[in-house]
């Protein structure tokens, strides 16, 4: 971004801050403190709180394209790619045709005529020419150790976790009509807005004493719950996780598709992990 007059200097922002120079075009460490309330910076600040916010919101929209499995059109990505925030979050995210999961590769351009750019596991530029694809969450990938294998090689650094976000995978030994997991449950606080406060910090919805995580797998409407506790100070622990249907009843574990069940027990662990450490836990 260009310079901007404020007064004796100039201003602009770079990586997301204000910086300064002086009038002989030497960089400043800091913004001095009389050009604090100056129009240029404080409209530059504003720019960058907003830069900051609709990095946030992309990465938003493609972690629920990959959570959720919806097909997104070329058409819309050629259209997002102009913007620099969409594109660096898009890049180097692994794309893949609608149907199956067959991976195509990690996503590096996107043009309505030529296609998307992806570069495979071979090292090939390539071409994706469907009108629609995905973003697969990686429990669908069946090339995950090799794609992650591959990301390292080639120094990939997605902005939005896909390849490296925790996976979970139903056992062959679970129940499949049981309507509850217990792995991590009875996870114990020292006061329930320990646990309230860890639930939004990783970014879950509280509704009626549970962290609630909407899921949407093969058409079908699904919520992850885990309960926390009623609203009162106290100590509190875990519940069980269940995935329910619309209608608020409790799906049997054998009916819980692939990513649902993945990112329901990633909300889980990621909850039993703030829980109160015991001495003998310390101990072992």
């Amino acid at each position: 971004m260009g310079w901007v007059t404020a007064g004796d200097y100039e201003v602009a922002l770079d990586g997301g801050k204000v910086v300064c120079r002086n009038a002989a075009g030497k960089q400043l460490r800091s913004v001095p403190a009389k050009l604090k309330d100056a129009p240029a910076v404080v409209e530059l600040k504003a720019l960058a709180e907003w830069l900051e916010r609709h990095a946030r919101e992309c990465a938003n929209v493609v972690e629920r394209w990959m959570i959720q499995s919806e097909p997104v059109s070329l058409a819309l990505l050629a259209e997002v790619w102009t913007d620099p925030v969409w594109r660096g979050v898009l890049r180097d995210a692994v794309v893949c045709p609608p149907e199956g999961s067959d991976v195509a590769g990690f996503l590096r351009d996107a043009d309505v005529d030529k296609g998307l750019g992806v570069v495979d596991l071979d090292g090939d530029t390539v071409q994706l020419d469907d009108a629609w694809v995905r973003i697969p969450h990686p429990v669908m990938l069946q090339d995950l150790d090799e794609l992650r294998e591959f990301a390292g090689e080639l120094g990939v650094e997605q902005r939005v976790q896909q390849l490296y976000r925790e996976v979970w995978r139903r056992p062959e030994s679970a129940d499949a009509a049981a309507l509850s997991e217990h792995s991590f449950a009875g996870g114990e606080y020292a006061d329930l807005r320990e646990l309230l406060g860890r639930a939004t910090r990783l970014g879950y919805r509280l509704r009626g004493g549970y962290a609630v995580l909407p899921l949407v797998e093969s058409g079908a409407s699904l919520q992850a719950r885990v309960w926390l506790g009623d609203y009162y100070e106290g100590e509190s622990e875990t519940g069980p996780l269940q995935w329910c249907g619309r209608d608020g009843k409790p799906v049997p574990l054998g009916a819980v598709g692939p990513v649902s069940w993945s990112e329901g027990m990633r909300m889980a662990a990621g909850l039993y992990a703030g829980r109160k450490i015991q001495d003998e836990e310390q101990a072992a």
